[in-house]
């Protein structure tokens, strides 16, 4: 048997305005499904889907998305319009830096800058 990544799925109150953040912010189209479902398709190749669901995040998530990023005070301020807020400070090490953020659902994700 080989198995491949099919999409990453992220549960949230409302797919319609959570994908349409995520599209701005990655730069490609939102596409709304059946059931309340949402997704959108990634330049690079693979899909990240908005399931919709009733109950509130739990917690601190246990998986999060690092963005490539280019610019990073850019990126935030980006981000920070299209509605997610700044969850800690600009972290550098001899990886790179990376800013920590959540976005309007409060699910959390990097930019991240090598």
């Amino acid at each position: 048997m080989r198995a491949h990544l099919h999409q990453i799925v992220v549960d949230c109150h409302d797919p319609q305005s959570l994908v349409r953040f995520w599209a701005t912010l990655l730069g490609t189209t939102p596409v709304d499904r059946a059931r309340g479902w949402s997704h959108l398709d990634l330049p690079t190749g693979g899909r990240i889907s908005f399931q919709p669901v009733p109950e509130p995040r739990p917690g601190k998530n246990r998986l999060h998305l690092d963005v490539a990023v280019d610019d990073l005070p850019a990126a935030v301020a980006l981000a920070t319009s299209l509605g997610a807020v700044p969850t800690g400070e600009t972290v550098t090490d001899d990886q790179g830096s990376f800013r920590t953020m959540a976005d309007p659902e409060g699910n959390e994700f990097c930019f991240v800058t090598t």
